[in-house]
């Protein structure tokens, strides 16, 4: 069933989990992750870049995870990741989504709260949450930033825009690390205290199990996995025999390493029975 972002993080809310959030790019990882959440009844999020949204894939990617949802029997969120502005975010909207988030971090702090309560306006009439994000989370491949998202600045995004869920920078980047990153744990505890939001850890791939369920456990409620569902499929494709020329036996092995690799993630996120 598709929900609003709101809604489906209310269930880790009350759970005290966290809802896992996929990116996917064709019906093949859609399939694979939605097969997961069934097999686990866990709530989810279905995500994609705001490059899909704007490059006209989301028009045919769209469809598929909107079909996805109206057939599960599990609540599930059509998400835009990292909308870069609000072509993308109105893109998204008029194809179905549930849930926007959209990323000013590369701004003031002024411009982006200002940027980010603009799109909560106009989002909040059509009844879909919006996520923000506040603070450096940059690349995997460089060196990762250690200015992490202060308490007081988390508590005046939050009252400014009235956003549903905040991403924070708390030790992650995006992509695949060099060497595990050590999160803020102590931050996140913080934050998660003074604002009435969910929190959000963007860049989850690689990040060691033991810190992600000490993130979960000092308030993260929804963890963004990206670039190792994108590996858990292409690594299939690359070793799938080429004599299956019937592509639909050819990508079984594929959405099953990608439905491994997400219950894999449902299970330690604690999302797995939730529904």
């Amino acid at each position: 069933m598709l929900v609003d972002f709101k809604k489906i993080l209310d269930y880790g809310e009350k759970g005290a989990f966290a809802v896992p959030a996929f990116n996917v790019y064709n019906m093949e990882t859609v399939m694979g992750v939605i097969a997961a959440a069934e097999e686990n009844r866990s709530p989810v999020i279905m995500q994609f870049y705001s490059r899909l949204a704007t490059a006209g894939f989301a028009d045919f990617l769209a469809p598929i995870i909107l079909k996805a949802a109206e057939k599960s029997s599990v609540p599930v969120c059509m998400h835009l990741d990292h909308g870069a502005g609000f072509v993308p975010a109105a893109i998204a909207l008029k194809n179905g989504a549930t849930g926007i988030m959209v990323d000013f971090s590369k701004f003031s702090f002024e411009e982006n709260a200002e940027k980010t309560r603009k799109t909560v306006e106009i989002c909040r009439e059509l009844g879909v949450g919006v996520e923000g994000e506040l603070g450096a989370i940059g690349k995997a491949s460089e060196e990762i930033s250690t200015d992490f998202t202060t308490v007081e600045d988390a508590v005046r995004f939050t009252e400014i825009t009235g956003v549903a869920a905040l991403a924070i920078a708390v030790g992650t980047a995006h992509g695949r690390y060099k060497k595990a990153p050590v999160l803020a744990i102590d931050r996140i505890r913080e934050i998660k205290k003074a604002t009435n939001v969910s929190l959000v850890l963007h860049g989850g791939s690689g990040v060691p199990d033991n810190q992600i369920r000490a993130a979960i456990n000092a308030g993260i409620r929804k963890v963004n996995f990206g670039t190792d569902l994108c590996y858990s499929f292409l690594d299939k494709v690359f070793e799938t025999d080429r004599n299956k020329v019937a592509i639909d036996l050819f990508m079984t092995g594929p959405i099953n390493a990608v439905k491994a690799f997400a219950v894999s993630k449902i299970q330690l996120l604690g999302a797995a029975g939730k529904v």
